[in-house]
């Protein structure tokens, strides 16, 4: 069953701030795993895509929505990523849920929200995303997709990491 309101977020008490993102993993012709980064002009940083719930939106469907209109991209969540939860730059509370997901079509153009993506090997994405919770979250989905890859399958719908 899809999670739809903060209360099962899976976190102790109401963040200020509830948002959804993905972890876009792509394979290029030269078989080496690329990673989606985006910068944001308005914060002058290199990050995952992502961005706040909707009233009444499934955390899912925030994540894929938020994916496509910052990068373009339609894609396949496949695994739920842990949360991440930080303070931001106004001293707010922010719960970010995120999956690992895989373009399906689509293409990036720029806009006012997102001027820039590319596609970078893990070490290129450590290197230039801006905040640490980003690079730790690349380091565990692409372990969580090797796996996945390893053992052909993946886990159920109510599959939780533990935290």
């Amino acid at each position: 069953m899809a999670r739809t309101n903060l209360d099962d977020a899976g976190g102790g008490g109401q963040p200020d701030i509830a948002a959804a993102g993905g972890v876009v993993v792509r394979r290029d012709d030269d078989r080496r795993t690329r990673i989606a980064v985006i910068h944001r002009p308005k914060y002058m940083d290199w990050s995952l895509p992502k961005g706040k719930l909707e009233k009444g939106e499934d955390w899912r469907e925030a994540a894929l929505r938020e994916v496509t209109e910052e990068t373009g991209f339609r894609c396949e969540a496949t695994v739920e990523l842990p949360p991440v939860s930080y303070t931001d730059r106004k001293a707010r509370t922010k719960l970010v849920r995120y999956w690992l997901m895989e373009p399906v079509k689509g293409k990036f153009k720029p806009h006012g929200e997102v001027d820039e993506l590319r596609w970078l090997t893990r070490r290129e994405a450590e290197d230039l995303l801006s905040y640490d919770h980003d690079r730790k979250l690349v380091r565990k989905a692409l372990r969580v997709r090797r796996l996945r890859r390893i053992r052909g399958a993946l886990p159920g719908p109510d599959w939780r990491w533990s935290v």
